[in-house]
């Protein structure tokens, strides 16, 4: 059984001796250098533990004479050996000005045996090997750590602006020289072609979009198959959403363009953020500047009734800082053209057409009425069948071929793309003489008939009545009813023959 357990003692040692290059192992006091990675800018633990075997009975709790001294024996700045961090028996310690106050010990886990060295954060020139000289019950036993440090750097520094070429450069302390180099993002393997390209432990990305933010991994291997790698999280300075956004609005609504940064300003390390908005209108430019601090990312430009006149192109510029970020928003208006202006006669023939400013292509059409007037439930529940071309229907034009009751109310055009309803826009149909609480169009002509009946009665009473009043009116003398009129001569011929008379009785 010998045998068995003397070669697991050493495949386990050797084990963890292989993997101490990669992560943090558990170095007991007295036993064989271990090898720590970290990344510039992150925290590290040099592992030193004080064995349970060798403290015996007493391992719960070290005596209070208890005393460790961290020293650096060498590295590539440093040549000669250097106090870090010393902790005397009486409690007093003592760190290095280089390295304060980025190095620490924990009070609480001396005296259970762990003597590990915290630095954070780690710089590049923190790479070398370090000594723990421990001195507890007239005992000296010590630890050896070797730390070695990844450094990946970003150029141009952050922020990165979207579309702007970025290099992140990827190395390490490892003497040894590097044969491979593969870079992960969000935990996958890149290709490094096209827009990627990988070189010596750098990686250089032409155009960044907003996709390519996130974490990115690089993994370098050596000629000594030491496997090193460390994690950098890309933050990308751009807006959110498409490209070039479009906001579709209807005639006489109110509308927001956007402008929304990815990332706080205070991200980057910046208070003060300027927004401001321009419009190229008339060969003059229009601008509007808001600023704000890094407590907000969106600076929207508010429109309180768009009108044909304010569809097209708006500019936002943003001001991080140094850099300045811009995109451009398009307002595309919605309105709706009758063929007949203001009120409809019933009966007539009407198109409704549905248009849009600033189309991209992909826009369709979509009609749908919201409400008519009040009628009758059964009614409505007849004729509802008969509804489908003006209840719904497709295209940018909607053809009412005879208007009637039921057609009045609000319709409503719908504008689609592939992603989902863009805009919408209303028109409210009013149909001449139709009143809300009109009766049901099918008791139209039954109406009229009445109307008409009653009015042949009216005026058959009246012509009886004017008839009776001229009767009324008639002489008191029967006899008189029947005379002929006789046609009277005229005065001049009476005249005469008088004259004619008199003359004839003179002679």
């Amino acid at each position: 059984m010998r045998p068995v357990f003397l070669v697991l003692f050493l495949t386990f040692t050797l084990l963890d001796f292989n993997a101490g290059h990669i992560l943090p192992g558990a170095a007991e006091v007295g036993s064989r250098k271990q090898k720590v990675w970290a990344r510039a800018g992150s925290s590290v633990m040099l592992p030193c533990y004080l064995s349970h075997r060798k403290m015996g009975k007493s391992w719960k709790q070290l005596p209070d004479k208890t005393s460790v001294l961290w020293k650096r024996l060498g590295g590539s700045t440093h040549q000669q050996p250097h106090v870090v961090l010393e902790v005397e028996d009486s409690g007093l310690r003592k760190t290095a000005l280089p390295m304060r106050p980025r190095v620490s010990l924990q009070d609480s886990a001396l005296r259970n045996g762990n003597f590990s060295l915290h630095i954070s954060p780690v710089r590049s020139e923190d790479a070398g090997l370090y000594e723990a000289r421990v001195v507890h019950n007239t005992k000296v036993q010590s630890c050896h750590v070797e730390l070695g440090v990844i450094t990946v750097t970003l150029s141009p520094p952050s922020p990165v602006v979207a579309n702007e070429p970025l290099l992140l450069r990827c190395n390490s302390s490892h003497r040894a020289s590097l044969v491979e180099t593969c870079w992960f993002h969000n935990g996958r393997q890149v290709p490094t072609s096209g827009s990627l390209c990988s070189s010596h432990g750098a990686l250089s990305i032409l155009r960044p979009a907003m996709s390519d933010a996130g974490s990115w991994r690089c993994q370098l291997r050596y000629s000594d198959n030491e496997i090193i790698s460390a994690t950098y999280n890309l933050q990308i300075l751009g807006f959110e959403g498409p490209a070039n956004p479009v906001v579709y609005a209807a005639a006489g609504s109110a509308a927001d363009l956007p402008c929304t940064l990815s990332y706080l300003p205070s991200a980057f390390g910046t208070n003060v953020v300027t927004a401001q908005w321009s419009r190229l209108a008339g060969g003059h430019l229009q601008d509007g500047g808001i600023s704000h601090n890094s407590s907000s990312r969106s600076f929207p430009f508010h429109l309180p009734a768009v009108g044909l006149g304010d569809a097209g192109q708006y500019h936002c510029a943003v001001s991080v800082g140094s850099r300045t970020i811009s995109r451009d928003v398009t307002l595309a208006v919605i309105t709706v053209t009758p063929s007949i202006q203001g009120p409809v006669s019933e009966g007539s023939h009407l198109l409704l057409t549905c248009s849009l400013t600033h189309r991209q292509g992909h826009e369709h059409f979509q009609w749908k009425q919201l409400d008519s007037a009040p009628t009758n439930s059964k009614l409505a529940k007849a004729t509802s069948h008969n509804l489908g071309g003006h209840r719904f229907q497709m295209g940018p034009t909607l053809e009412i071929p005879h208007v009637s009751q039921k057609d009045m109310g609000t319709w409503e055009c719908s504008v689609y793309g592939p992603e989902g309803r863009l805009g919408t826009v209303e028109y409210g149909l009013q149909i001449t003489g139709a009143q809300v609480s009109s009766p049901p169009t099918i008791f139209s002509g039954q109406v009229m008939f009445g109307l008409t009946v009653t009015f042949f009665l009216l005026l058959t009473v009246c012509v009886l009545a004017l008839a009776l009043k001229k009767r009324a009116r008639s002489p008191a003398f029967p006899a008189l009813d029947g005379m002929v009129a006789i046609a009277m001569p005229r005065k001049k011929e009476v005249e005469e023959k008088q004259k004619e008379k008199i003359h004839q009785t003179e002679c």
